[in-house]
C-alpha cells in the first residue's frame, strides 16, 4: 500500500466496485466531487443502476485499459485478489492504491466524531437505528452503512454534522492488508453486540475471533466509551484489554442499560428502558424480537453518551422504519405474506424466526433457508443448524448452490441437516434448487402463512417468483 497525498488526490478507480460498500464509497466521493470510475466482473441492479445514476463510469471486466487514464487512487476491494488484471496494472504503473476502510477513514471520517457498530451480529440494524435517531435529534450525521436504510431509502449520507456512523467489519481488508476492516477507524463511541465463531474462510477458530476482536477494543482512546452486550462470555474475557469508559447493556438487573416489561402487541412492540437501575423510557416500535429490542437498547446507551435529551431518542425509535432486507415484508398475496431476512449464522435464524414468531397470529411461520456464506456452506455449523428452527411450523431447506466451492470433506450437507430435524419432529424438507421450493409452496401455503425467506444473496428472485404465483 502507497502512502499518497490526499490533497493531491482528484481521480478516482475503484476494482470492484459494484460491492455493497465499495458502491456507496464510491458515490460518497463522488457527491464529494472526486472524479470517480469504477470496474466489476458482474455488473447487475440495483447498484450498476444506482452508480450510473450518479454518472460514475463502470466498466465491465477487469483489464489494463480501463487503468490508462492515470487515477491519482485506486481503491481495491477485498473480492480481488493480488493476480486480479487491474491489481497487476496498478502496480506496473505505479498508480497509489487502498483498500475501502482505509479511504473510507481518510476522506471522510478523520475529522469526524466515528460511532463504531462491532460484533458478530445485528451491526446493519443497529447503525441504521443510530444514523436515524442522530437524524430525528437534528444532529445531521454520516454514515455508511451495509443494508439500505428505509428512512433514507439509501445506505450511505454525507451530512454536515460531527458524527459518522460506521459498521466495523471484523473480515479482513484485502488482500494487502490482512488485518480486520474495524482496525481503520478510531471509535469516539463503539458498541459491541456479541463474539462468536463466523467467517470459517479467514478464521481457525473462536480464539482467533477473539483475538481481533481484543486487537479492536485495546485500541479505543481512554476518553471514548464502549457500549458492550452483558451476556457474551467471550466478550466479558476480553474487556480488561482496554482503557475506555465501559457501559454494559441487556437484560441483567445489574448492568447499567437495561430492558424490562417487554409487550407484544403486533405490529408493535413496547418496552421500558433502564438506566442505572431507574426509569429511562417507555418505547413502542415495529421492530419484532427480543434481540431487535437490544439492538434499540444499545442505541439509546450510544445516543445517551451523546447528551441527546430522551425525547428525541423516542421519536428516533418509534419512527425507525427498519432496513431493506431485515424482516422485510416484501408483499402479501391472498392472506400469504412474504417477508425477507438476511440471516444465515444460526443464531441468527434463532433469533429471527423467535422474533417473528408472535406476529404470525394463527398461520404458520414458514422457514425457507438457503446456506450461502463461506460459513454456512461449511459444516462448522452443521450440528448446532438443527436447533434454529425451533420456531417454525415447516422448513425447507435448500441445497447451496455455490457448494462446489468448498472443499467436498468441508461441505455443509443439506440433506443432513433435514434428517436431523426430521428425527428431532419438525416438519422438514430438502430440495435441490429454487424452483422445488417455489412449486411446493404453491401447493403447500395457505391463507395466514408467513413464509420467512433467509438468505444473504439474491436466492433467484424468490421473493417476487412466489408472489407472483400464490
Amino acid at each position: 500500500m502507497k502512502k499518497f497525498n490526499k490533497e493531491k488526490i482528484k481521480k478516482i478507480h475503484f476494482i470492484a466496485v459494484c460491492g455493497t460498500g465499495m458502491g456507496a464509497l464510491a458515490c460518497m466521493l463522488k457527491d464529494m466531487g472526486y472524479e470517480i470510475t469504477g470496474s466489476d466482473s458482474k455488473i447487475y441492479p440495483p447498484m450498476s443502476d444506482f452508480l450510473q445514476s450518479k454518472k460514475i463510469i463502470i466498466n465491465d471486466g477487469f483489464k489494463r485499459e480501463h487503468l490508462l487514464y492515470m487515477p491519482d487512487l485506486v481503491v481495491i476491494g477485498n473480492a480481488v485478489t493480488k493476480d486480479n488484471a487491474e491489481v497487476l496494472s496498478v502496480k506496473e504503473l505505479g498508480l497509489n492504491y487502498c483498500s475501502m476502510p482505509e479511504a473510507l477513514n481518510r476522506f471522510l471520517a478523520f475529522d469526524k466524531k466515528a460511532i463504531v457498530i462491532a460484533g458478530t451480529h445485528g451491526k446493519t440494524t443497529i447503525a441504521s437505528i443510530m444514523a436515524w435517531v442522530l437524524y430525528k435529534a437534528g444532529l445531521d450525521p454520516s454514515f455508511m452503512i451495509g443494508g439500505i436504510v428505509k428512512d433514507f431509502s439509501n445506505n450511505y449520507r454525507l451530512g454536515s454534522g460531527e458524527y459518522i456512523v460506521i459498521e466495523g467489519d471484523e473480515y479482513d481488508t484485502a488482500f494487502f492488508d490482512k488485518g480486520a476492516k474495524f482496525f481503520h477507524y478510531l471509535p469516539h463511541i463503539a458498541i459491541l453486540t456479541g463474539i462468536e465463531f463466523d467467517h470459517a474462510d479467514i478464521f481457525r477458530d473462536i480464539d482467533h475471533v477473539k483475538n481481533v476482536f481484543k486487537k479492536f477494543i485495546s485500541n479505543i482512546n481512554k476518553n471514548s466509551s464502549l457500549i458492550a452486550y452483558d451476556n457474551n462470555k467471550n466478550i466479558d474475557e476480553i474487556l480488561s484489554t482496554t482503557i475506555c469508559r465501559i457501559l454494559r447493556y441487556g437484560q441483567k438487573k445489574e448492568s447499567f442499560w437495561n430492558i424490562d416489561n417487554i409487550c407484544i402487541k403486533p405490529p408493535y412492540t413496547i418496552f421500558e428502558i433502564y438506566k442505572g437501575g431507574t426509569f429511562f423510557l417507555k418505547v413502542k416500535t415495529r421492530l419484532k424480537g427480543e434481540y431487535n429490542l437490544l439492538n434499540a437498547l444499545c442505541v439509546v446507551a450510544a445516543a445517551d453518551e451523546l447528551k441527546i435529551l430522551p425525547e428525541k431518542i423516542k421519536l428516533g425509535l418509534e419512527t425507525f422504519s427498519g432496513i431493506v432486507r431485515r424482516q422485510d415484508i416484501v408483499g402479501e398475496k391472498n392472506g400469504i405474506t412474504v417477508m425477507d431476512d438476511f440471516a444465515h449464522h444460526p443464531t441468527a435464524v434463532y433469533e429471527t424466526l423467535r422474533g417473528v414468531k408472535p406476529f404470525v397470529g394463527n398461520g404458520r411461520l414458514i422457514a425457507v433457508f438457503e446456506p450461502r456464506t463461506n460459513s454456512s456452506m461449511r459444516n462448522v455449523f452443521q450440528d448446532v443448524y438443527p436447533k434454529s428452527f425451533e420456531f417454525a411450523d415447516m422448513i425447507c431447506i435448500r441445497t447451496p448452490a455455490l457448494i462446489g466451492k468448498i472443499p467436498e470433506k468441508e461441505r455443509f450437507s443439506s440433506e443432513k441437516l433435514v434428517s436431523d430435524l426430521l428425527t428431532a419432529g419438525y416438519d422438514a424438507k430438502h430440495f435441490k434448487d429454487t424452483e422445488s421450493i417455489i412449486n411446493f409452496l404453491k401447493k403447500t401455503a395457505v391463507k395466514g402463512d408467513l413464509i420467512l425467506v433467509m438468505s444473504n444473496g439474491g436466492f433467484d428472485n424468490i421473493h417476487a417468483r412466489l408472489l407472483d404465483i400464490l
